[in-house]
């Protein structure tokens, strides 16, 4: 029984295209963070397709935390290479193994009294996790595909789960794309924490930073101080290609 409305003070959304035109396909509502999981392997990362979950999280203003899942299936080092990234940026990065266990008590404790919400790919262990983490849920998973390499839908409804040491989850069905909801050109900078203390420095405050003499974005990236494939994201963003 529906009892009230709570009012939506922000929301998790992307672009989802029909044949009938484009609308806003609503994730989740009102979250108390956005735990953002790809795996490190199996199927491989594609950060470009984070990075756009990072700039949703930014325009709403909901903390995101990140989860490098099945860290057992690469050296450290090569996880690291991935996701150390994004530490430096300030997003708090978790490692784990839904498989082994490690990494799992310090995610747990991490949504304790929160409303979290799980998103990322097919295939890199959402579900697995929160079977991990609360036994009993006994959600289904499904192993990646050997032709494609690529996650296999298991998740197909948004669900929310409470948690016995409080708090919510809600697991969400995995992302194949993710086309980004009524974010204009000009403001995705700021949605960047590497490059919005930049603009400032720009010589044009209409700097697209793609082009422009004097920009103080690609300075930085000349210097090493913004990571290349970071940038290259905010480019595809930015041109409006697709992830």
């Amino acid at each position: 029984m529906i009892e009230s409305v709570e009012p939506r003070q922000h929301l998790l959304s992307r672009m989802a295209p029909t044949p009938q035109g484009e609308y806003q396909q609503i994730i989740i509502a009102n979250p108390d963070q956005t735990v953002f999981i790809f795996a490190c392997a199996s199927p491989e990362p594609h950060l470009g397709m984070l990075d756009r979950l990072l700039v949703m999280a930014e325009k709403q203003g909901i903390p995101a935390l990140l989860v490098a899942n099945k860290a057992d299936l690469v050296d450290r080092s090569q996880a690291l290479a991935l996701f150390s990234r994004y530490e430096s940026l300030g997003y708090p990065v978790i490692y784990t193994s839904a498989k082994s266990g490690f990494g799992v008590p310090e995610l747990t404790l991490k949504l304790k009294g929160k409303i979290s919400v799980f998103a990322g790919p097919s295939g890199v262990g959402k579900s697995s996790l929160l079977n991990s983490i609360q036994p009993g849920l006994g959600l289904e998973i499904r192993s990646v595909s050997q032709a494609t390499q690529k996650g296999r839908h298991t998740t197909v409804v948004r669900q929310l789960f409470p948690l016995e040491e409080g708090g919510y989850v809600a697991d969400t069905p995995g992302l194949k794309a993710l086309a980004l909801w009524d974010v204009h050109p000009e403001e995705l900078d700021g949605y960047f924490p590497e490059l919005r203390e930049l603009v400032a420095g720009c010589q044009f405050s209409d700097c697209t930073h793609v082009h422009e003499p004097g920009c103080a974005v690609q300075a930085a990236l000349a210097r090493g101080e913004v990571h290349p494939e970071r940038y290259a994201s905010y480019m595809r963003i930015r041109l409006g290609q697709d992830e």
